[in-house]
């Protein structure tokens, strides 16, 4: 066994990792609540993830990007994202394929099929991020992908049990109650995994229960008793996630309201940085619906949202398939609205072209055409964190950049922004419809509150960035409350 690691005050580093009987168990929330928790008790700590996918990403201060839910975790744990805490993550690009971003920068794009000849190469980048965040902070809080019951991922894995032996971490396993099963989940996972994969899990927890948790004592005993590992208690399901950002397409929620300003986002079949809307669904005045495929535009919709994208041009076709390019051009002479973020500006345009095929078949789309601008792809990554001007009212904003391609045309002469000195963005001679590249807009108090009162809407005065804090602050005492967060830290090393 490996010694461990040692602090920059000679004492030793520990880390633990929390893994999940699959995806989706809630695994992003247990570490953030445990790096607010250990930043409570005065411990320099910061999140980690070996390998993640998906397409909400953060630009990080050294100028790279991770996954959304690890720049969350970095501000439980009270320091600042950094691309050394996602060192691997894949955006889907297609059904089969991703873009591979190593250490914050784009390597290449691969089909699934191919990617595991890649993990080899990729578990020295791992294991280089996880010693220097070793070596900065006194505990490394990881988060696994996926499950490590997926045994057929098993050779060469970097993202569960691969990587919790190869660096020594011993392990929590985390079984989601609410989607049912929850004691063959865990059960279940030892049963599958090879014997020394068994042996790094030090115990369980059960997530998400809805009702009297003590209904549950003899099925937590009887996992206990089959398993042989250590319980650490039962959280109950946290009503307030939804007002942190989210990370899975799966977790898209927004308050059930009846009246305000009427807000429909498409749920787009690459929907990337889905977040940017977050401050938005927080507002009273507004409703927000996140709509489905299959689902009409509502007739009703003040503003109609096209979100970004991993595939502007693939996203093209999925838009059409559901109709929902008849509705923007029926919703637009109605004199609704139309906002587009940055893939979402993309396809508001007259094209979208790829002549190298840096996000698929190289050709060019035909785009909506409710903008005079056309796109040009280029496997040239902007990545960058922004500050500037709103146009329309003056406010300052700030955000980020992280796309493919230029977009030029008639209506750039009209900008959504100016950052420092440039115009960005366009925006139809009637006003009505806007694009830009800028992410993260809205969590600008100023410009959100300005923006909305372009709509006749008074904003709540929220300061978002608090709001966020009291969310991770609740979260934390939610699990203090219902789990042994002292004994899941006593058994890191």
């Amino acid at each position: 066994m490996s010694a461990a690691p040692c602090s920059r005050s000679g004492a030793a580093m520990t880390a633990l990792m929390i893994q999940g009987t699959g995806s989706n168990v809630g695994k992003s929330l247990l570490v953030a609540g445990l790096c607010r928790a250990a930043r409570r008790r005065g411990v320099s700590v910061a999140p980690f993830k070996p390998q993640n996918m998906s397409n909400n990403a953060a630009v990080t201060a050294d100028g790279g990007e991770i996954g959304r839910a690890q720049a969350l975790q970095a501000r439980a744990a009270g320091v600042e994202p950094m691309v050394d805490m996602n060192p691997v993550l894949l955006k889907p690009e297609s059904d089969t394929g991703a873009q591979v971003i190593v250490q914050g920068r784009r390597l290449t794009s691969t089909q699934a099929r191919d990617y595991a000849a890649l993990k080899p190469r990729l578990m020295g980048h791992v294991l280089d991020s996880f010693q220097r965040l070793s070596a900065a902070h006194d505990l490394v809080l990881v988060e696994g992908a996926g499950s490590p019951a997926e045994v057929n991922l098993r050779a060469n894995d970097i993202a569960n049990m691969g990587f919790a032996r190869a660096a020594n971490v011993p392990v929590v396993l985390a079984g989601d109650i609410d989607r049912g099963g929850v004691i063959a989940q865990i059960i279940g996972t030892q049963a599958v995994l090879d014997p020394a994969d068994a042996a790094q899990i030090a115990g369980f927890v059960i997530n998400r229960f809805r009702g009297d948790p003590r209904l549950f004592d003899d099925g937590y005993a009887l996992i206990a008793a089959r398993t042989g590992w250590r319980g650490f208690g039962v959280c109950p399901w946290f009503a307030d996630a939804w007002k942190l950002p989210a990370e899975d397409a799966l977790d898209l929620s927004a308050p059930d309201r009846m009246a305000g300003l009427y807000v429909v986002c498409l749920s787009l079949s690459r929907i990337a940085n889905f977040d940017d809307l977050d401050p938005l669904a927080q507002e009273p005045g507004v409703r927000l619906t996140m709509l489905g495929p299959g689902r009409a535009i509502p007739g009703d919709a003040d503003l109609v949202i096209l979100p970004g994208t991993k595939s502007a041009r693939a996203d093209l076709g999925f838009l059409r398939a559901q109709g929902w390019d008849v509705d923007l051009i029926a919703h637009h002479r109605r004199g609704g609205h139309v906002l587009g973020i940055c893939g979402g500006y993309q396809m508001l345009g007259r094209s979208v072209a790829d002549p190298e095929g840096v996000e698929g078949t190289p050709g060019s789309t035909p785009a909506l055409g409710l903008l005079e601008i056309d796109t040009v792809m280029s496997p040239d990554k902007r990545l960058s964190r922004v500050q500037g001007q709103h146009v329309a009212s003056g406010q300052p904003l700030e955000g980020y950049e992280i796309h493919l391609g230029q977009s030029e045309g008639a209506d750039r002469a009209r900008p959504f922004a100016r950052i420092g000195g440039v115009d960005e963005g366009a925006v139809s001679a009637d006003g009505r419809v806007a694009g830009t590249y800028l992410h993260g807009m809205f969590a600008g108090d100023s410009f959100r509150a300005a923006w909305l009162a372009g709509f006749g809407v008074a904003g709540s005065g929220a300061i978002y960035a608090d709001e966020v804090d009291k969310t991770l602050d609740a979260l934390a005492d939610h699990m203090e409350a219902t789990l042994d967060i002292d004994g899941m830290l006593a058994v890191a090393r």
